[in-house]
């Protein structure tokens, strides 16, 4: 799955690089919903552990967020998530999810 969002000043930080915290909020928004194709209906997917590592200050342009699943089972999935901005590799991610069953009569 793939997310992307412009960088607007109000994203920048006081030294005009984008909040960490923007580039942690695309990655968490990817982690989750890159599941939800492939769980059951009804299921719910929260991260419950997420590593991310910036490597390079986000400035201007189009940030975006590329997720793979790398194992899922009935109860967790672990995904891998590539962040770039251009052509430039910007962050790199993995994440733990739990997935709690869909409650009865939600499916």
């Amino acid at each position: 799955m793939t997310a992307e969002l412009e960088v607007r000043p109000e994203l920048l930080n006081p030294f005009g690089s984008a909040h960490g915290g923007t580039l942690a909020a695309l990655v968490d928004h990817v982690l989750g919903a890159v599941l939800y194709p492939l769980i059951p209906r009804g299921a719910w997917a929260a991260t419950t552990e997420l590593k991310l590592t910036f490597l390079a200050p986000i400035r201007a342009g189009v940030l975006r967020a590329r997720s793979e699943v790398i194992s899922l089972t009935k109860r967790t999935a672990v995904v891998r998530i590539d962040a770039t901005n251009g052509n430039r590799l910007v962050g790199a991610a993995q994440g733990t999810v739990t997935i709690s069953p869909p409650r009865q009569g939600q499916s």
